[in-house]
């Protein structure tokens, strides 16, 4: 298959393809932390990824899902559907942790009564700030019936994904997802799902995700192949 580099992220290298409608997805060796700021090669990490992504991917396919994903391709690539990224890091959180803790004041680990859905504009150089509906209409990003159905796809892949996790023994604390519209403007689920891009703590509490590496607490691929293995229980 004939390609050429579109773009290329921190995570991924996204080609082009002969076909229009399709790009290959290429995960890569490299680990990134607080904007870029810490960066790592880590051996081993874009198989995992890609993995890992491909198995959830799949899943949310088959439970009715719409999603970017076509097929993996190898350990490392995946074929997935050419979408016009809506410029939106979506997090959904089932726990308090990280950022939320930092900026309310409270402590990690406290279940939430009701899932938290936030928004954060997805602009590098602005650091990804924090914000709300209001702000995405200002900024023309989407429209009013585009959030409300953001957010229900958002809750209903959280319904699918700790229901998933729960029994394999995790819990998934919060995670980021991101859209996108395909060509014919239909909204998307697109980019990765991974321990890069969620929080997963085990029946002790220890974390099975990118904190790994944030925080210094061990290897990544060790937690990252972990999550791999207990995935492929899943029916």
């Amino acid at each position: 298959m004939k390609r050429s580099l579109l773009y290329s992220g921190k995570a991924k290298d996204i080609y082009l393809t002969e076909d229009d409608e399709l790009i290959v997805s290429c995960y890569k060796d490299q680990a990134t932390a607080f904007n870029g700021l810490k960066k790592e090669e880590v051996i081993g990490k874009g198989r995992l990824n890609n993995q890992i992504s491909s198995l959830i991917f799949e899943k949310l396919n088959q439970a009715g899902i719409a999603t970017h994903f076509v097929e993996k391709l190898s350990d490392t690539e995946q074929l997935n559907k050419k979408v016009a990224i809506i410029p939106l890091e979506v997090v959904l959180r089932n726990y308090t942790a990280g950022s939320f803790s930092k900026r309310f004041g409270v402590a990690e680990g406290i279940q939430l009564e009701q899932p938290i859905v936030e928004f954060y504009y997805k602009k590098d150089e602005l650091d990804d700030p924090f914000i709300n509906d209001e702000h995405v209409a200002f900024l023309d990003i989407a429209s009013k019936e585009e959030i409300a159905y953001i957010k229900e796809e958002t809750r209903k892949i959280n319904g699918l994904l700790s229901s998933w996790f729960a029994e394999i023994g995790l819990t998934l604390i919060d995670f980021k997802l991101e859209f996108g519209k395909d060509k014919d403007g239909q909204i998307i689920l697109a980019d990765e799902f991974s321990p890069d891009n969620c929080r997963l703590w085990d029946a002790d509490g220890h974390h099975m995700d990118k904190d790994v590496f944030r925080r210094g607490l061990g290897e990544m691929t060790d937690v990252y192949q972990i999550v791999w293995e207990k995935l492929q229980e899943l029916d």
